[in-house]
């Protein structure tokens, strides 16, 4: 469990499924951050199962308190043990949760324990360029542009611009 100054990062629960399954079913919340397709209960099951079996991805709960209700995940995928790098996403999943900085508090959770932990130097992420509130949480924890794809992502209807951005362990050259 890793603690923050308003969320607590857990382990991903049995009970968490039923709402990790209807988040990823809304296709509001889904647009924020990839393209809406429904999934099969059968495949969220699937990858239910999976989690924590894959030695290059690390998914944690978003809590407000240790036993509370999820309100989101973040995680570390693509991780390179050479390269001490690693690709991330986060996830709120109720719009009444989001704008309360449960987010950026979960980023800074989750950078700390990536740069303590897994001793990585560099974490990086997209979003897209029509997602302000992500981008101000990404700035707020430390994360910055390095570049723009154009037309990189067809979202509800229309090309839509995404942004690399990143974040690197300080006092390493």
């Amino acid at each position: 469990m890793l603690l923050g100054e308003r969320v607590v990062l857990t382990e991903v629960r049995l009970e968490d499924s039923e709402l990790l399954y209807q988040w990823v079913n809304d296709a509001v919340t889904m647009r924020l951050n990839a393209p809406y397709s429904p999934l099969a209960l059968a495949s969220h099951k699937g990858w239910f199962e999976n989690i924590g079996r894959d030695p290059s991805r690390v998914i944690f709960a978003i809590r407000k308190e240790p036993k509370g209700q999820v309100i989101g995940t973040v995680q570390l995928f693509d991780i390179h043990r050479v390269h001490r790098t690693s690709e991330m996403s986060i996830r709120i999943g109720a719009d009444s949760d989001r704008g309360h900085g449960y987010g950026t508090d979960a980023l800074r959770c989750l950078i700390d324990f990536a740069w303590r932990d897994l001793n990585l130097q560099r974490i990086w992420l997209r979003v897209f360029a029509t997602n302000d509130r992500a981008i101000k949480a990404y700035n707020r924890a430390g994360f910055q542009i390095e570049g723009t794809m154009k037309r990189a992502c067809w979202i509800d209807g229309r090309w839509t611009d995404e942004h690399v951005m990143a974040i690197l362990r300080p006092g390493l050259v």
